[in-house]
């Protein structure tokens, strides 16, 4: 699970909070049929994720997570649609999953977008969205007294969304210059370049704002939007997440009142599977203007899942290896200072993604010596002894900095949801935490192993060389978006 950095203060509250409160969610989330309300689940041992969890399913599949939270007058409204860029499977027709975010805003023929938008700042909500390779994730959080209003809006646009022609093509212009923008600084590229190389079939291979010629094409793709959001914003692919002040019971008959007549209908994709990588790969970006160097290594690793222990022990990988206290970053950042930062991602996602290693140096000279220096911190994890000491803290220090994060309806709805969207459990997050305490050194080791070899490797750099340029940062060696 990404773990996210928060204040002492954060943490004693937290510390408090784990050592107070049974660990109610495991016994609580199991899928309700017919609208039937979860029985109240009972106490057992203290647990990472401590809060009840109420779960109910309507009759059209859709799902109502309901999680009670010490937070006075407040709630968390939140809306996970199970579906990213690794569900564009049609060619020329990445990025509308990131489309959406956008077009969700537009309005309804009940709530205009001014209306809908007045009535944000009316209720003085906070109200946004997101987009990622796996899921779309929109919420509101605002006063609790107002939840009917928010489950009026919100069931509204998901089931009655309403756009022209004209509408559709002005936000896909909007899209391609948040595209400009955004390729502005060469952390995207290179990022565009690396997911380019490292996959063959998969949609992984492009970003969620899509490859560059699809977003040139989207103003003329209007009837293919249509067919999209009927194809995925349907109940059974959507869940409510509803964290706060809230009574449960209320929520599902709100619920049931808002959400039930949506009707069924999500089609899922036909994903086809990246095969695996037979050999090093590389690419190089020369970039426009004088910058520091940066780098990117990526390596394939196995879909997310609790059921194994390899995605837990990467994630400890790169607490091992790549964390602030790690002796790598103390020699590169703190004594030789080659590099201005230099971390890792575990690479958590529903289809076998990348473990990845950014960094960015100060002189191109620089790039081989860090990589070398990258090379050989793997392999002396890879072969020699982990120190038994160091991975207990690195568990607990996981553990409760994960904890300490939950101090507040919109965090604990941000725990829920990623746990959502890899397995559909909230369960997820105990489970998880689990497989972290049972790892041993064994463990990480055999699939450091198994993941950090030569031909399993995608290695791409950005610098800057002087003299005249043609082309766009994007032109670079290797790869392409077809």
């Amino acid at each position: 699970m990404s773990i996210r950095k928060r204040s002492a203060i954060a943490l004693l509250l937290a510390l408090a909070a784990l050592s107070t409160l049974p660990a109610l969610a495991a016994g609580a989330t199991k899928a309700r049929k017919a609208g039937k309300r979860a029985a109240p689940p009972t106490a057992a041992a203290a647990s990472v994720f401590p809060y009840p969890v109420e779960e109910t399913t309507l009759d059209n599949g859709f799902r109502i997570v309901t999680i009670p939270y010490d937070s006075p007058g407040t709630i968390a409204y939140y809306t996970l649609v199970r579906t990213g860029s690794r569900d564009e499977v049609e060619k020329g027709h990445s990025g509308f999953a990131h489309f959406f975010e956008h077009m969700m805003f537009r309005g309804t023929a009940k709530y205009s977008q001014k209306q809908y938008a007045d009535l944000v700042k009316r209720l003085g909500a906070d109200s946004n969205a997101t987009t990622s390779d796996d899921w779309t994730r929109y919420y509101l959080v605002g006063p609790s007294s107002e939840l009917e209003t928010m489950m009026d809006m919100e069931s509204d646009r998901f089931q009655n969304l309403k756009y022209d022609e004209q509408t559709f093509r002005t936000e896909s212009l909007a899209v391609y210059g948040e595209y400009n923008k955004s390729i502005a600084s060469p952390f995207q590229p290179m990022i565009e370049k690396l997911r380019d190389l490292a996959y063959a079939r998969h949609p992984y291979k492009h970003l969620p704002i899509g490859f560059v010629d699809d977003i040139k094409a989207m103003p003329d793709s209007y009837q293919y939007s249509l067919q999209f959001f009927q194809r995925f914003y349907r109940p059974e692919n959507c869940i409510l997440i509803v964290v706060g002040d809230v009574d449960p019971q209320k929520v599902v008959a709100l619920a049931k009142r808002y959400y039930g007549a949506w009707q069924r209908g999500y089609k899922a994709p036909d994903i086809e599977p990246e095969p695996p990588q037979s050999e090093a790969k590389t690419g190089h970006i020369d970039w426009p203007s004088p910058i520091h160097p940066q780098m990117v290594v990526g390596y394939h690793v196995p879909a997310f899942s609790v059921d194994s222990p390899d995605s837990a022990a990467l994630e400890l990988v790169g607490q091992l290896l790549f964390s602030d206290s790690a002796p790598l970053y103390q020699d590169l950042v703190v004594n030789k200072q080659w590099v201005d930062f230099i971390g890792s991602d575990s690479g958590d996602h529903r289809d076998p993604y990348l473990f990845t290693i950014t960094s960015r140096v100060h002189t191109e000279d620089q790039l081989a010596k860090v990589k070398e220096a990258v090379d050989q911190a793997i392999a002396g994890l890879q072969k020699g002894p982990i120190d038994p000491q160091r991975l207990a803290r690195i568990k607990s220090h996981l553990r409760y900095e994960f904890a300490l994060g939950l101090v507040s309806p919109r965090s604990v709805a941000d725990a829920v949801t990623e746990a959502l969207y890899l397995t559909g459990r909230v369960d997820t997050i105990n489970r998880r935490f689990e497989q972290y305490q049972k790892l041993t050194a064994a463990d990480v080791q055999r699939v450091a192993q198994q993941v950090f070899r030569p031909q399993n490797e995608t290695f791409v750099t950005v610098s800057h060389k002087a003299g005249p340029k043609t082309g766009t940062p994007g032109a670079a060696q290797g790869g392409s978006h077809e």
